[in-house]
């Protein structure tokens, strides 16, 4: 199958509300070439990130929109102009493999291959309008809510969320030692450096497929990002502990906090969706960990808690996912301003509802991989004027912003993703 057909079906299904993770694993299914795969996704990637700019573009090369019904043919001059743009493809193969595609439909092969020629001759001036217009390449409700929160900042934001991220490792201290899989990667010719801030974490200085890594089947060493690698640290979890996980899909930190406490009495890792659930098994199979794993609503916890309090509760609540947006652009396109007050409502909702399910004396750690103030100290302010038998844990630390309440790691400072977290004491 061609891949530039393939790639324009993923953003058709993108532009019409599907999220790129679900339209790429339907795709793959009939594209077994790991290479091809790679192309493809690249294509997919830096498409929907540059959107934007690259829809802009676009609007300033055709007399008049091109039409829903022709929403293939959108994404395929997008994808073309994505190539022409930003990837090492040869001008003349990304102009005739793109507009091949379009074989059976003579008018639209002719406008696509009209449009990225007349771009390759207007290149210059067309990205100097782009600069002046879309120069964030985001939505502008998107653009409006970061600056109001961020001021100065929000353009180190935007520029963070157009790149690929860095691809990061925490090692499964159980197996082997930071060190030592260090070592591991060198002798395979693999660059990598310690991260900063997670003593089990890991820079690669190029991402690559993880089943080039050593040991990953064997459960040594996962994917996850540095910021999402403090969660455990944080919620600093005692042997004998009892451990809730709330909204724990799809287990990175449910694993790392039973990979860095191996004595608790229990953990509990709770997610509505049964579906996400069954990877949050497949992380914990690989790693050879063991957590109780129930699909329940967090909102409704009368209708599975056992009556038994917990010592720590890591609250990773359901949120706009701002600070991920570069490793998930089709955020820009999914997400809608009008979103952010539903998930606010069910944020303080949940918070509101494990709270009682806490010991005194326990910590309750709540974590958003937002940077809208509103889902984060907004919420912890909210709480506290409402629980007077709450109080915060100020967290002291070297990374991220300090808050009136929490902390906040900012997309791109240094090298993370978007994260905020607050620590909550119950007396």
């Amino acid at each position: 199958m061609n891949s530039r057909l393939v790639a324009a079906n993923v953003l058709v299904q993108v532009l019409t509300g599907k999220s790129m993770t679900a339209a790429l694993e339907t795709a793959w299914e009939h594209v077994p070439d790991v290479q091809e795969r790679a192309f493809i996704q690249a294509l997919c990637y830096g498409t929907v990130r540059q959107y934007y700019r690259l829809e802009f573009i676009l609007n300033q090369l055709v007399n008049k929109p091109i039409k829903d019904k022709d929403v293939q043919i959108k994404a395929l001059a997008l994808i073309g102009l994505y190539q022409l743009k930003y990837m090492r493809v040869k001008d003349h193969a990304a102009v005739s493999e793109t507009v091949a595609v379009m074989k059976k439909k003579q008018w639209a092969k002719s406008l696509l291959n009209a449009l990225l020629r007349r771009y390759l001759r207007e290149q210059e001036q067309l990205e100097a309008l782009a600069d002046k217009h879309v120069a964030y390449a985001h939505p502008d409700w998107m653009i409006k809510a970061i600056k109001a929160d961020w001021g100065d900042d929000a353009r180190q934001i935007f520029f963070a969320n157009n790149q690929s991220p860095p691809m990061t490792l925490r090692v499964n201290t159980r197996f082997c030692q930071r060190d030592a899989y260090l070592t591991m990667l060198a002798e395979q010719g693999i660059e990598a450096s310690a991260l900063i801030y997670s003593a089990q974490g890991i820079i690669l200085t190029e991402p690559m497929a993880v089943d080039k890594l050593p040991q990953f089947a064997q459960g040594w060493v996962s994917v996850q990002d540095e910021a999402a690698q403090l969660a455990a640290g944080l919620l600093d979890a005692q042997a004998g502990d009892r451990v809730l996980d709330v909204c724990a899909a799809p287990g990175g930190k449910t694993a790392h906090i039973l990979e860095c406490q191996p004595g608790l009495s229990s953990m509990l890792a709770c997610d509505i969706d049964a579906r996400r659930l069954t990877r949050v098994q497949e992380n914990l199979t690989r790693l050879h960990l063991d957590a109780d794993l129930l699909a329940a609503d967090a909102t409704q916890p009368d209708n599975w808690w056992d009556g038994g309090l917990f010592d720590r509760i890591l609250l990773d609540a359901p949120c706009s996912a701002l600070g991920v947006v570069r490793r998930h652009p089709d955020i820009k396109l999914l997400r809608r301003a009008e979103d952010i007050t539903q998930l606010q409502a069910l944020q303080q909702k949940i918070l509101q509802a494990v709270w009682e399910l806490l010991t005194p004396g326990g910590i309750l750690l709540y974590a958003t991989c937002s940077i809208l103030k509103q889902e984060n100290e907004c919420q912890i302010e909210r709480f506290l004027q409402q629980h007077s038998d709450a109080q915060e844990l100020p967290i002291q630390a070297d990374w991220g912003v300090k808050r009136s309440l929490g902390r906040q790691v900012l997309t791109g400072s240094q090298s993370m993703d978007g994260f905020y977290y607050a620590r909550l004491q119950k007396q």
